[in-house]
């Protein structure tokens, strides 16, 4: 069964909101929409499923690339949060965010400027019918795993 939908957002649970949201702005250009959210209550609550009181907090993002309508990047930060977890690009779930870059060396550069850290390595590879492909995972100040992409379809090397 299949049923009409939209993507709209993903979130990123922050442990301090605004300075993770400082970096997506400073290194991709992801700019502020809408109003600075802080959630609380019962409602909340019932909705996610967290049975102590929580607030949360944050703000979307329209993500680079985007028109005005999004989908957005949601950054919040709960009240009440979980520890974290080390960076592992093959833990089951949500795995990383991709940007595609003009240059992914000096996107890993702008990322370790601005605190985030090397995961992996750069990689180029062919793929057959599709082109050159570069790619690098690092991670976020906060430890989220960020993958850039670089694709040159007219230069294919045997």
């Amino acid at each position: 069964m299949s049923i009409a939908a939209k993507y709209v957002h993903t979130n990123l649970v922050a442990k301090d909101w605004k300075t993770l949201a400082g970096f997506y702005e400073r290194v991709f250009g992801c700019r502020a929409i809408g109003a600075e959210r802080n959630y609380q209550g019962e409602w909340i609550n019932k909705i996610t499923g967290i049975s102590e009181e929580v607030t949360i907090r944050g703000r979307h993002f329209l993500l680079p690339g985007c028109g005005p309508n999004g989908p957005t990047l949601e950054i919040f930060e709960y009240s009440q949060g979980e520890p974290l977890k080390p960076s592992a690009a093959n833990r089951p779930g949500f795995a990383h965010i991709a940007f595609t870059v003009d240059n992914v060396e000096a996107a890993r550069d702008a990322v370790l400027q601005e605190g985030g850290k090397d995961l992996g390595e750069i990689h180029s590879m062919n793929v057959t019918g599709a082109g050159r492909i570069t790619l690098n995972y690092m991670v976020d100040p906060e430890g989220n795993i960020i993958e850039f992409q670089h694709w040159d379809k007219e230069t294919v090397e045997d």
